[in-house]
């Protein structure tokens, strides 16, 4: 076996991999896949490149969102036989907005030691130069690709006082920072960060607005990775001043009364029963 003082018996190395920069690679983590019996990934062909680049040969398996649950079993028995393993994404710190949940949970459940190498992550790399408040932060990670369901989402943590962060596609990239225009208003400062640690990295810094005008006076700017940082609501609406008569009525022009009802009294943790009792009497009175 191998004879690296990090690496003990049946245990599963959780290791970043570069976003970009292959010279980010840690040496930790260069010896840790030097050492281990064999390494799961989620793009076989994709980490044998960087294996290449490194002068690693090792046994590699495949474990993506469609056959983790799968491959527990089989990362089970070979930890069970004593062979040491890593687990890698395609680019950064595994299970940050990566497959790998569900693995590290049953391992730990099973009681094998789960061992970080840590290294890149591109949420961490961008808010480092991003310029906005850290102290507090939300992750969101992709948002949905249809727009009804990305709204919804932008709707949800419009009201976050803590700076919110994005990934996000090529293919997305305008659409997205306009939903969030809309949503959040087009003078919320933002950050997007395009291609980190790669040849053509690139801040736009501004509101929504005059981000949205950078990205889109080249077709080049829209091109590659992107990490969206959202300023939080300087003046979120608390739940008192709500208008809450407004709010009811508002939804009961789109749900029927005892679904409406129940909706208010779940957000005011008023009756359900009175809630609905009234809007029955506006309906009469309508």
């Amino acid at each position: 076996m191998n004879s690296h003082p990090d690496t003990v018996s049946a245990t599963l190395y959780v290791v970043a991999t570069p976003i970009g920069n292959l010279a980010d690679l840690t040496e930790r983590a260069r010896q840790v896949l030097a050492s281990v019996d064999l390494i799961a990934c989620e793009d076989t062909r994709h980490t044998q490149k960087l294996l290449q680049h490194l002068g690693i040969r090792k046994p590699l398996i495949s474990v993506h969102d469609h056959n983790e649950r799968d491959r527990i079993d089989q990362v089970i028995e070979h930890l069970s036989q004593g062979r040491n393993m890593a687990l890698v994404s395609d680019a950064g710190t595994p299970l940050i907005s990566d497959p790998g949940y569900p693995l590290v949970q049953a391992l730990a459940d099973a009681g094998h030691k789960v061992v970080p190498i840590p290294g890149v992550s591109a949420m961490i790399t961008a808010l480092s130069a991003a310029g906005l408040p850290t102290d507090r932060f939300l992750f969101e990670g992709f948002l949905p690709h249809k727009r009804s369901g990305r709204v919804e989402r932008l709707q949800n943590v419009a009201q976050q006082t803590a700076t919110l962060v994005f990934y996000e596609s090529k293919h997305r990239i305008l659409d997205s920072l306009a939903d969030m225009a809309e949503t959040f208003g087009a003078d919320r400062p933002v950050v997007v960060a395009r291609e980190l640690t790669k040849t053509f990295e690139s801040f736009y810094r501004g509101s929504l607005a005059e981000v949205i005008e950078q990205l889109s006076s080249h077709d080049d700017h829209q091109k590659g990775e992107f990490v969206v940082m959202v300023a939080g609501n300087p003046a979120p609406v608390t739940a008192s001043e709500v208008d809450f008569e407004r709010l009811f009525k508002l939804l009961l022009k789109e749900l029927p009364p005892k679904k409406a009802a129940a909706v208010l009294a779940e957000l005011t943790g008023q009756s359900k029963k009175d809630l609905y009792q009234q809007a029955l009497e506006w309906k009469d009175e309508a």
